[in-house]
């Protein structure tokens, strides 16, 4: 076989046409199984040691300017990012609070954690949330996983599970604030709404209008916001003269589901409610729903005041009257207290309420408005859901 001839021209041309890169040494980095450039890399570039670009990166100013341009210009050209948590727990700081709270989907508790996430970054804390969904054996799973990352702080919204049990929080050397409802057995810092005026001003409004079968869909028994709400219902009954009809009396389970089973037992009834007072905005929901499946017209046939007050409340139609709370306030409250405790633990136990408010819109309907008998304000016969 005839050799091949090679045309010399050809291969020069072929050649030619790569591009021949000339390596810097931040491309000879190789990338951690995680992706991840650590402070080894930006030491390895800049040729120093670590300790060099820890006190470079910290501001200290022992490093040499010439030292300083070197590690800096690593830092960008790889693109590093310190890992803060890492350097917390390696000098014995945990800025890192934990948040449990009992059902994500519940707009009233996600607007309390953006209340304490609002506190916590401003104080360089980082926040770890767990969802019990009112499960005891779930929320004990999150205070492990907590206790294991060494948490600083816990804010808690317990959950509402018979058998929830918090004891084991007692050994736990970190401090603790509630969040909503206290955590049975267990005296630690509250931030709460003045849940039983609210629940009281709810049903004094719907007495106003002249309702006498006032039921209440309210939350489960053993928790201290559900006995609340219930509380200031009964006490404005009384103070009415209208005695409670224990049949008018629902507990639920503060969810959609349990909002929407209750109204359907109170709609068959052979005494129907001409009026509900429902106590947590899912379970409004859940009522409205039960209503509009008996096709029940709102206020025509059933007035209803919700308590929280929600963006939907103004959309429905008619807009939904509710016992509105404060509820970024208290997730900032609660992360204020935690931090004033992580100062100071010793200081005195302490419960904050906040006032709540009554917004009338115009779901208890055009029945005449009747002063309540400790009323000094006489309303001269105006009508529709126009008063507090």
């Amino acid at each position: 076989m005839a050799n091949t001839p090679i045309c010399l021209y050809g291969l020069t041309e072929f050649v030619k046409s790569f591009t021949f890169v000339k390596m810097t040494p931040f491309q000879h980095i190789r990338p951690h199984q995680n992706g991840a450039v650590t402070i080894k890399d930006v030491a390895a570039v800049a040729k120093v040691s670590t300790a060099t670009v820890s006190r470079v990166l910290s501001g200290a100013k022992r490093a040499r300017p010439q030292v300083r341009e070197r590690v800096l210009a690593a830092v960008k050209t790889l693109k590093y990012h310190p890992n803060h948590l890492a350097r917390d727990l390696r000098a014995g700081l945990r800025k890192v609070i934990g948040v449990i709270i009992p059902d994500l989907q519940n707009p009233f508790l996600t607007g309390v954690v953006r209340g304490v996430e609002d506190v916590l970054q401003q104080s360089g804390y980082s926040l770890i949330l767990g969802n019990s969904d009112e499960q005891a054996e779930r929320e004990q799973r999150h205070l492990a996983v907590l206790r294991g990352e060494g948490a600083a702080g816990l804010i808690l919204v317990p959950s509402d599970a018979p058998h929830a049990n918090y004891e084991a929080l007692r050994n736990w050397d970190i401090p603790i604030v509630a969040a909503d409802r206290m955590p049975r057995g267990l005296q630690v810092d509250l931030v709460c709404s003045n849940n039983r005026e609210g629940a009281r001003e709810a049903t004094k409004h719907l007495i106003a209008h002249g309702y006498q079968d006032i039921a209440i869909i309210g939350g489960p028994d053993g928790v201290n916001v559900a006995e609340d709400r219930l509380a200031g219902y009964r006490e404005a009954l009384v103070a009415a003269g209208i005695t409670p009809r224990h049949s008018l009396i629902i507990h639920s389970d503060f969810r959609q589901a349990g909002g929407r089973t209750s109204m359907h037992r109170l709609l068959d009834l052979a005494r129907r409610p001409r009026a509900v007072f429902v106590a947590n905005n899912l379970m409004t929901l859940g009522a409205l729903q039960a209503l509009h499946e008996r096709g029940m017209r709102i206020p025509e046939e059933m007035a209803v005041v919700g308590f929280d007050d929600m963006p939907w409340a103004i959309s429905l139609r008619p807009p939904l009257t509710v016992v509105a709370q404060p509820i970024e306030e208290i997730g900032r409250v609660a992360a204020e207290l935690l931090l004033e405790r992580l100062k100071n633990p010793t200081q005195m136990v302490r419960q904050i309420v906040l006032s709540t408010q009554l917004i009338v819109r115009s779901s208890c309907g055009g029945h005449p408005i009747i002063p309540p008998p400790s009323s000094t304000n006489p309303t001269n016969g105006k009508s529709g859901d126009q008063t507090k």
